[in-house]
């Protein structure tokens, strides 16, 4: 899509989490205290996390994303280290350094709220998004937003094959839809692969498991700053 130029009538699919709120920034703050807590005789903070990445991108595969799997993650990162079964105590720790992942109050990217209000009376908006379905459910229900979509999606994992379910379930032409959101790998690949435009809006906390390479001469990204400058092009 050129610069300047607004397309009406499309589908846009909308990411939630580091999209239309803060999320990731919240679990890099446990493992902040989690390393610091830790406190490993021989490795540094760089190799722990290092381990904690692997333990998390296979707990992941098997057990799905959301602040469950991120404490067994964190358990299982602990025992492996200890070289040992984690203690109740050591458990309680870990429980109480993640405290705040159950009772933050979601938080708002700037401008998403009055965005989405614009976009909605020109197109048709949709919600995709991975994670525990209760959890991402609260917080969908607290964030306020739901409203402005038609549907709203909890899946297991974003990769091409659900970007051409989506298509097929509502339907529409993938070629006349975009999606909109932070992680190259679960956003703006797959649904490239798709047949679907993309809006890549880079978040600086994106997790590090998300992270991937986006071509930067591909016509079907469009890379933005900020939420509202949607409204320049839709």
């Amino acid at each position: 899509m050129e610069q300047g130029q607004r397309h009406h009538g499309r589908v846009l699919v909308f990411d939630a989490d580091d999209t239309l709120w803060e999320n990731n920034v919240l679990f890099e703050r446990v493992i902040d205290d989690f390393l610091a807590w830790v406190d490993h005789p021989t490795l540094d903070r760089t190799e722990i996390r290092a381990i904690l990445d692997d333990i998390e991108r296979a707990n992941t595969v098997v057990h799905g994303y959301g602040s469950k799997v991120f404490l067994h993650s964190l358990g299982e990162c602990l025992e492996r280290l200890r070289e040992r079964p984690a203690t109740e105590r050591e458990r309680r720790e870990i429980d109480d350094l993640a405290v705040a992942l159950a009772h933050h109050e979601v938080e708002l990217m700037p401008g998403v709220a009055e965005t989405l209000d614009e976009l909605a009376g020109r197109h048709e908006l949709l919600l995709l998004t991975k994670g525990d379905p209760e959890e991402q459910r609260r917080k969908l229900d607290a964030s306020g937003l739901l409203h402005h979509f038609r549907a709203a999606h909890v899946v297991m994992e974003k990769d091409t094959d659900t970007y051409r379910r989506l298509a097929r379930e509502h339907p529409f032409d993938p070629a006349v839809a975009w999606m909109i959101g932070n992680s190259p790998k679960s956003d703006i690949l797959p649904a490239r692969a798709a047949g679907m435009g993309a809006v890549f809006i880079p978040n600086d906390d994106t997790w590090v498991l998300e992270h991937a390479e986006v071509d930067p001469d591909d016509a079907g990204v469009l890379h933005l700053t900020a939420f509202p400058d949607l409204l320049r092009h839709f």
